[in-house]
């Protein structure tokens, strides 16, 4: 068939232009036909979007918008410079059926062009050309009869043949025009790409993926660990859990532009009524502007609040509550998860807090009660970072080194694990050994006896001046109480001892009674206070902690089974002795007798070599329970170092 030259001309133009488009993309956007799906069926759908991160984001100029107001949205290229082509954008309900909402408004010769979609109108935006744009920026209202959270879905071409779909921007909130403060705008400046750090991958967003707030989502769990040290500072409790994934509690703080949010996290199984986090000028309790996540009537509820020192207390009516807004939360198998947004300038109390400007201590906690008033004392945990951080950096965030703490508990280890149990040994099993050798001017197992337990003090006094000088403030529990008991009957022995009646006064033995009861008393408040100690968040302590501890009292018992045995046999045999002795004559029976006795206790008890071998076995035994509990205190919390080989 002969073409005319008009039909020649029609193809060389159309071949022109599809030539063009291949080039540049849909030079005047998207058409409405796309509205549902917003791919850009380039090349015939032949061309599927990128898998990657998209380089692109979408912001807004704030979190909260009131009805019928109108909000800044902004598309641009991270890390600034870099240039987008076509796009996209819609606003959508957070909620489903994930429907389009609002109304976009073109800014005069800028480069958008607004669609109809779903019979609405302009309701979504596209390019009106295709041409390279650093960023573009939208204006969009919100409806008047809608109250809830929408976010804005994009699609955003660099290139005809390179593109991404799912493109999101963080919810926003729309609230009732009575409730809405106006907050941050939308930044200007961006913050240099060298401190920023971006996702390596992501899947492309379909609004299936949509989670509403307070759903109750199973696979919620493990999401908080997700690009830790990536996209987010993640700061996890206890100090290397993030790894594991097996923290109490964890936080993590994402920002973008001037959002700043924040999500927090119980542990399973952690039986927390509530989580929180706080930014901290010193990492101390007093002055911290807290977030607070509580679990109520089966759905969790945000909270801010103020802390004061003395007494401790997070109060809430200091604290504007519509500066920090929920943004996603589930409580799920007694986990209790949210996201919040913060506002980035707060004051309370006339001080003011900059998220921008200023570095702060995240401090992290988590508890089982609460009060009237607001949450209860943190008995699961509270950890403070251990460096003061812009928030707006991404990083690997660890605790703080609680040397003062770790330092407690090894001398109260060494002394009631250690030093008083050999006291305890040496006054019971061994006041006929060594007999006739004499430490100035004291018999050999008194010498012992005292330095072992003079020692128990001094480093009981140690470990109370530590986790003194660490708390500032005095903490009760079941472990701070029978702590204190401890050391209350600890300095009653050296007292008592002091005003101690002599040998042969008729109160002796009410004072020796009384001396093994208030000793064996202490002894075993002592080893119960470090069973509590395990499971307090401060330790850091593995579970089978306990464990160890129960070995140790088995072998201790048993020791003491054996030497009771042993003392049994030797006073047995040293009355055979005695008895055994050659008298004189009738009238010399009581003075053989006397010597009898004499040249007996002048001697080692029988069996004196056992109690030593028994001793030397027993010494070695307490040193090493000793040195592998003050190993598992100095290194707390071992799993890091099993978790990093």
């Amino acid at each position: 068939m002969v073409l005319n030259g008009c039909q020649l001309l029609e193809k060389e133009i159309f071949f022109f232009i599809t030539l063009l488009a291949l080039g540049t993309g849909l030079p005047q956007g998207a058409p409405e036909s796309v509205c549902e799906t917003m791919l850009p069926f380039h090349a015939g759908g032949s061309i599927l979007p990128e898998k990657n991160v998209s380089p692109f984001i979408v912001e807004t100029a704030d979190s909260v918008i009131a009805q019928g107001e109108t909000l800044k949205v902004e598309i641009s290229g991270v890390p600034a410079g870099l240039n987008l082509g076509g796009f996209m954008v819609q606003a959508r309900n957070w909620n489903p059926p994930f429907g389009i909402v609002g109304q976009f408004s073109s800014i005069k010769d800028g480069p958008v062009k607004l669609l109809n979609c779903d019979d609405s109108v302009n309701n979504s935006a596209t390019h009106n050309n295709a041409g390279a744009k650093p960023q573009v920026i939208i204006e969009w209202r919100a409806p008047l009869d809608f109250l809830g959270q929408v976010v804005f879905n994009a699609t955003v071409a660099e290139a005809y043949n390179k593109f991404w779909t799912g493109v999101v921007s963080n919810p926003i909130h729309v609230v009732k025009r009575d409730l809405f403060v106006e907050t941050a705008q939308l930044p200007t400046t961006r913050l240099p790409s060298s401190t920023m750090k971006y996702f390596t991958t992501q899947a492309p967003y379909t609004p299936s993926e949509f989670i509403s707030s307070n759903v109750v989502i199973s696979s919620r769990m493990d999401v908080i660990y997700n690009d830790c040290g990536a996209r987010k500072t993640c700061f996890g409790s206890p100090d290397g859990c993030i790894i594991s994934k097996s923290c109490i509690s964890i936080t993590a703080v994402t920002v973008r532009g001037n959002i700043f949010e924040f999500e927090l996290q119980s542990g399973k199984d952690s039986k927390a009524v509530y989580v929180a986090m706080g930014l901290s000028d010193d990492a101390k309790m007093g002055g911290d502007l807290v977030i607070e996540c509580v679990p109520e009537n089966g759905r969790v509820s945000l909270y801010s609040s103020y802390t004061s020192s003395s007494p401790y207390a997070a109060i809430r009516s200091n604290v504007f509550q519509n500066s920090a807004h929920l943004i996603n939360a589930s409580f799920v198998d007694g986990v209790i998860y949210c996201k919040v947004q913060r506002d980035p300038l707060i004051t309370v109390q006339g001080r003011t807090f900059d998220l921008r400007n200023d570095k702060y201590h995240l401090l992290l906690a988590s508890g089982t009660t609460l009060k009237d008033t607001g949450i209860g004392f943190h008995d699961i945990g509270r950890s403070p970072s251990g460096n003061r951080i812009n928030l707006a950096v991404v990083q690997d965030l660890g605790g703080s080194k609680m040397v003062l703490v770790h330092l407690h508990g090894a001398f109260m280890i060494t002394a009631w694990i250690g030093t008083a149990s050999l006291g305890v040994i040496f006054a019971r099993y061994f006041k006929h050994t060594w007999v006739g050798h004499q430490s100035c001017g004291k018999d050999q197992w008194f010498t012992w006896h005292r330095s072992l337990m003079v020692t128990t003090c001094l480093l009981t006094v140690f470990g109370l001046v530590s986790i003194w000088v660490e708390l500032k403030q005095a903490v009760w529990h079941a472990h701070s109480i029978l702590g204190l008991m401890t050391i209350i009957l600890c300095f009653i022995q050296p007292i008592g001892a002091f005003f101690r009646p002599g040998p042969n006064d008729e109160s002796r033995p009410c004072f020796n009674w009384f001396h093994w009861l208030v000793g064996n008393v202490c002894h075993t408040l002592a080893i119960v206070a470090i069973f509590f100690s395990v499971n307090l968040s401060k330790s850091e302590l593995p579970e089978w902690t306990d464990w160890i501890l129960v070995t140790f009292i088995v072998l201790h018992c048993l020791a003491h089974l054996i030497f009771s045995i042993a003392g049994a046999a030797s006073d047995r045999q040293l009355n055979q002795r005695i008895n055994a002795f050659q008298m004189g004559e009738m009238s010399h029976h009581q003075d053989a007798m006397r010597n009898g006795i004499i040249v007996a206790t002048e001697l080692d008890a029988p069996h004196a070599g056992l109690r030593k071998g028994l001793l030397g076995v027993y010494g070695i035994v307490v040193s090493f329970f000793v040195v592998v509990l003050i190993l598992l205190v100095l290194l707390a919390p071992i799993e890091q170092y099993w978790s990093s080989s």
